[in-house]
């Protein structure tokens, strides 16, 4: 009988990490934006945040029910804070208004090129998920895409607001392209595309939307890498101890 040759099959580590990177990621932002709910500047928006949310929180389940094989809750719910494969852009706090769109902005333009992407790899699991989860994301960027243009081209005060909190969140974004051996080995076997070849898509549609809002882009920053390697900020762990109090101080309970 024939074996497969070793690139046709990733290290099961590899594709169970990056399964979490996915997950974590979604699940984090799903976390943050859920922070606005009752708290928005109107009604319409708190039930938008709200729903990008549920979004990403779905996202969440399905990648860590895959990578926890049946178990995605205790993935959720029972890991440390050091455990998290989560980028440092998504757990940064939300500050005001206009620094949650710059974030989600930024991460929702480079979510949806990799999933456009992902739809294309040779994983199943992971072709599937994604050839859903794009047109969820396309959403998430677009509507982003119009708030930062709204702010950008409001007040004089909104405009001011929209820029420190795209300098805030701008350190971050480096990390989103950084390619280590785990995700390497996972490009090598098509199953993960490689984020250095969409950068200058990126960062062209970037500056695309911040042209329209009438705002220059941010300066280069010292960039700010460790998250996919369980090394976070100290937000992270403020986050994680708000979802997981009740999992955790009840772990026998069913819900």
């Amino acid at each position: 009988m024939a074996t497969a040759s070793p690139v046709d099959a990733p290290p099961v580590d590899a594709r169970h990490d990056y399964l979490l990177r996915l997950g974590d990621d979604s699940l984090i932002l799903g976390q943050r934006l859920g922070e606005w709910c009752g708290h928005a500047p109107v009604l319409e928006v708190d039930l938008s945040l709200a729903n990008l949310s549920l979004d990403l929180i779905g996202q969440a389940t399905h990648l860590l029910e895959e990578a926890g094989a049946g178990d995605g809750d205790k993935l959720a719910f029972h890991r440390d804070v050091l455990d998290f494969r989560n980028c440092l852009l998504v757990e940064q706090p939300n500050g005001d208004f206009a620094r949650t769109m710059a974030r989600h902005l930024l991460f929702s333009t480079w979510q949806h090129m990799l999933f456009q992407r992902l739809a294309r790899s040779s994983d199943r699991f992971l072709v599937e998920f994604a050839s859903k989860a794009v047109k969820e994301v396309a959403y998430h960027r677009e509507l982003s895409s119009e708030w930062v243009i709204r702010l950008g081209d409001g007040t004089e005060e909104s405009a001011q607001r929209m820029t420190e909190g795209l300098d805030w969140n701008w350190r971050f974004v480096p990390e989103l392209f950084e390619v280590d051996e785990t995700l390497q080995a996972l490009i090598d076997r098509r199953i993960a595309p490689d984020p250095r070849e969409f950068e200058d898509e990126y960062r062209s549609a970037i500056a695309a939307v911040l042209a329209e809002a009438k705002l220059e882009g941010p300066a280069d920053q010292r960039p700010i890498l460790g998250g996919r390697r369980g090394h976070h900020s100290e937000h992270l762990g403020h986050v994680l101890a708000v979802m997981q109090f009740l999992p955790r101080t009840y772990p026998d309970a069913t819900w």
